[in-house]
């Protein structure tokens, strides 16, 4: 939805600023653990009801993950990289509703769970495609620089980031909007499930 036009925004900016950290040595996968380390900070801020430092390391999260992307490009992407990449995104998305959970557990643990649940749905569709469509040479139309297969819907990175912020904002709405945007994560895997089956289907074995 969303990622394909963010993208076009912070694409320049990333760029610019990746030449810093490439001419000092710095390399993709220390700024990829560097930004989960700080997106683990989010937690404790989550759980003390520290919106405003939880959001801030959010942001600070995101933004090494953009960062890292766009070292890799000037350093060369490896599998080793997208590995990392890929894996500390799916712990940090799961990550934030826990701290809410954590931060007011009667008023937010039946819709963090669910939302939870909903990343399940999302992060499992988007990596089975990923393998076969390695497995099959099928390329990414959209995101040819990513190291995996990026497979949309209605629930993309930036969308997730959205709702984070708004968590964030609005904590005392946690629930509403958590129960909203777990339910259109799950249109996202339905449909991710019937485009990859009809794709694969379609494809010589």
């Amino acid at each position: 939805m969303l990622d394909r036009y963010a993208i076009k925004v912070i694409r320049w900016p990333l760029q610019t600023f990746s030449a810093l950290p490439d001419k000092l040595g710095i390399t993709a996968n220390q700024i990829t653990i560097s930004g989960f380390i700080l997106g683990l900070m989010a937690l404790p801020a989550l759980m003390l009801q520290e919106y405003y430092w939880a959001l801030a390391f959010i942001l600070l999260n995101r933004l090494f993950d953009g960062l890292d992307g766009a070292v890799a490009r000037r350093q060369g992407i490896s599998d080793c990289g997208g590995f990392l990449d890929i894996t500390f995104d799916f712990l940090f998305y799961s990550m934030v509703p826990f701290g809410f959970v954590l931060a007011n557990p009667e008023a937010n643990a039946v819709a963090g769970a669910f939302l939870i649940f909903s990343f399940i749905g999302t992060g499992s569709s988007f990596l089975a495609f990923a393998i076969m469509a390695s497995k099959r040479n099928i390329e990414s139309p959209v995101y040819k620089q990513k190291s995996l297969y990026y497979i949309g819907g209605l629930t993309e990175g930036t969308e997730t980031i959205s709702c984070f912020i708004l968590f964030c904002l609005l904590p005392q709405h946690f629930a509403v909007i958590a129960l909203i945007f777990g339910t259109l994560c799950w249109i996202t895997t339905a449909t991710r499930i019937w485009a990859g089956y009809q794709t694969l289907k379609d494809t010589l074995p």
